[in-house]
């Protein structure tokens, strides 16, 4: 096995009292496909950025062999010092790199490279900093949730762009089926300390409860000793002295090794304040459409959900999903058809954007609406202590400041907050951002067993497939599809994932120019602008030439091997073989002519 290319070894980092952590080791080996999994605050991101040389461990030893080049994505990046995005992003290069990636990164990932950082948003300035840390194509790659902020077009085509990615890539992420497609090994962050287990995430989940059950089996077993002991300390003989100060002695060398162990943090207690009963149908909506600023967000869609369904919203970012979710709750009136609302409905929208959390509050304050000591929870009183518990929040959090908390940290807040609500329709806009996997696990029982409707918002595919029963999915400008089942379900029946909406929107516009030589269209529709180059068209253009004569000049070596009169003789098999290579490179050549010629007659108009 090659050396490793960065070793990290017994770190330890303490913050305030307690140890954050105590024992941590990492190794990252060329091309390495590693995810470091673990609870919000286990130290997960801390790890990392010491793997980066951006904090300092307090003692442990970094090793980075010479000449490996890395670059992190941090989760909130800063671009104050940059004029533009493109700036920000060419900053990054390493070396030699000629920054040829990155306008295809910034087509990629929906941005121009012109976007002013005083006026990003914050999933702009993240997809950024994803396009300037995979621009530079390092040796190693440190991303820490990399698909914060991205919709579903753009989860699938990362996942992709890593999977043939000759970087080694040390990964943190929430998403469960990003974790699985792409990690080989997987270094789990508990107590302080990190354990290897040789596999990817999908195996880790079943060796992580072995593990535990393991762990407090021991622990039986050593307060069975102690109880043991004690009952000797008492009762037993004590005619040998020496014999007896031993046996003491490990008698208390076992409590203090018992006390000092850190406990499992116990799990997050997810409890939903059910309203009575609605009616059976919940909405109906009948040939509604809609539009904003002359953009269709919903054509001629009728819909009916009824009591009980869980319903998966999907579609890239800029679709039009929060607006046709305040249609179908009423809050919006369409342009044209009807919506009807069934009776008895208690509403209850769980936003993981925030927007309604005041950064000021303090926890305490932000549970009780700043009344007293108490919660209302399904009508009863709860101490805000004890519900604080539920949701894994520590009792000397109380007068914690909101702004103060991490962003694990204020989902669950989110989820506490809008849990208490007595609800027969909930709406769970993006609920699994910065969650752990375990409040995951928890959220998705909740939503199962909850005895009312819901409606899920959500670029979390894993969550999708475990916790809906149809699909509501973005097919193009307004239009709208219902699949039965989750993600996966939708998938296999359509054959694709979810577009995005750049590239419907291209469809859209291409389709009419095949029928623009007819008299009747051209003369009477309004004059179009001419169509541009994007950035990946331009990349493309420059490429295409190059894969052209790679095919060409194969096409001549299998011809070559083809001409022998004796190959089919001698070996069939490979005369078969050389055949079908022939074949598949002639289709790519074709195909890829075909490209250029169609990017050259967009150069040719654009220019004119």
């Amino acid at each position: 096995m090659a050396p490793p290319l960065l070793t990290l070894s017994n770190i330890a980092l303490t913050f305030g009292s307690t140890p954050l952590l105590e024992d941590g080791n990492l190794m990252v080996y060329p091309r390495e496909r590693l995810c470091l999994v673990g609870r919000n605050g286990s130290g997960k991101s801390t790890l990392m950025k010491i793997a980066a040389g951006l904090v300092e461990a307090d003692t442990g030893e970094r090793f980075v062999k010479p000449g490996v080049s890395w670059r992190y994505l941090p989760q909130e990046p800063d671009l104050s010092a940059f004029q533009t995005s493109y700036d920000y992003i060419a900053d990054g290069l390493i070396g030699a790199d000629d920054g040829s990636r990155i306008p295809y990164l910034l087509d990629a990932l929906g941005l121009s490279g012109e976007e002013n950082p005083s006026v990003m948003s914050g999933g702009e300035m993240r997809r950024a900093a994803l396009a300037r840390t995979l621009a530079p194509d390092p040796d190693i790659l440190m991303l820490d949730e990399p698909t914060n902020h991205l919709d579903l077009p753009a989860i699938e085509w990362l996942e992709k762009e890593l999977g043939r990615s000759q970087s080694a890539i040390v990964l943190i992420s929430h998403d469960r089926r990003f974790l699985d497609n792409l990690s080989k090994r997987t270094v789990w962050m508990d107590r302080g300390e990190t354990r290897d287990l040789d596999e990817g995430f999908g195996a880790f989940e079943d060796w992580r409860d072995e593990f535990l059950e393991q762990e407090e089996l021991e622990r039986h077993k050593m307060n069975r000793k102690v109880h043991r002991e004690q009952r000797w300390v008492v009762h037993g003989v004590s005619g040998r002295r020496k014999r007896n100060v031993r046996r003491l002695k490990e008698l208390g060398d076992l409590r203090k090794t018992i006390k000092n162990q850190r406990q499992v943090t116990g799990s997050a207690k997810i409890t939903v304040t059910e309203a009575d009963r609605s009616s059976k149908q919940i909405v109906k909506l009948t040939d509604v459409s809609h539009s904003f600023d002359k953009r269709p967000i919903v054509k001629d869609l009728s819909l009916r959900i009824n009591r009980g369904e869980r319903l998966g919203l999907i579609g890239p970012n800029g679709a039009g999903k929060t607006t046709l979710l305040r249609i179908i709750m009423g809050d919006i009136h369409p342009d044209e058809g009807q919506v009807e609302l069934g009776l008895n409905l208690e509403s209850l929208v769980i936003d993981q954007k925030r927007e309604s959390l005041n950064p000021d509050w303090t926890l305490k304050d932000a549970l009780t609406d700043g009344a007293n000591d108490t919660v209302i929870v399904g009508g009863n009183s709860v101490h805000v202590m004890r519900y604080m518990k539920d949701f894994l929040f520590l009792p000397e959090q109380a007068r914690t400041p909101l702004h103060a908390l991490s962003g694990g940290e204020r989902g669950r807040l989110q989820l506490a907050r809008g849990l208490r609500l007595p609800s027969n329709f909930l709406i769970l806009d993006e609920p699994t951002n910065d969650l752990d996997l375990e409040t995951l696990d928890l959220l998705q029982e909740m939503v199962s067993e909850y005895n009312g409707t819901v409606i899920v918002v959500s670029h979390d595919r894993d969550f999708l497939d475990r916790t809906v029963t149809r699909t509501l999915a973005y097919e193009g400008p307004g239009q709208w599809q219902v699949y039965p089942g989750g993600y996966s379900d939708m998938v296999s029946q359509r054959g694709a994932g979810v577009q995005s909406r750049d590239l419907t929107k291209t469809n859209s516009q291409q389709s009419p120019t095949k029928s623009s030589s007819s008299p009747s269209t051209t003369d009477s529709s309004p004059k179009q602008s001419p169509p541009k180059l994007s950035y990946k068209h331009k990349f493309r253009l420059e490429k295409l030439p190059q894969e052209m004569a790679k095919f060409e000049s194969l096409i001549a070596e299998l011809e070559q091997e083809m001409a022998d009169p004796e190959l089919y003789s001698k070996d069939p098999s490979a005369f078969a073989k050389v055949n079908a290579a022939l074949q598949k490179t002639r289709s790519a050549l074709n195909a890829a002519e075909e490209e250029w010629l169609e990017l050259e007659m967009i150069r040719e108009e654009s220019e004119r």
